[in-house]
């Protein structure tokens, strides 16, 4: 959990509403682009259960674990 913490802390803010003005990446995962995330749920766009089970799968399918994600975010500034 602590690299999950630190990852998404640094993100996102855990914010359901914020949107990186680079990337346009959208919400707590930083999905790009956000509408990624309606493969979860409807209301990915203001429910960070939403974006927050999105991007729980979307770690452990190509990351394998937070931790495993924390790693290539400090090596690559990007995940």
């Amino acid at each position: 959990m602590s690299c999950l913490l630190k990852l998404w802390s640094q993100e996102s803010r855990w914010m359901t509403h914020t949107t990186s003005p680079s990337s346009g990446a959208h919400g707590v995962a930083e999905a790009p682009p956000p509408d990624k995330y309606s493969s979860t749920g409807s209301d990915w766009l203001t429910n960070y259960r939403t974006q927050i089970d999105w991007g729980l799968g979307y770690i452990e399918g190509r990351y394998g674990s937070p931790c495993g994600v924390w790693d290539h975010e400090t090596s690559n500034n990007w995940y």
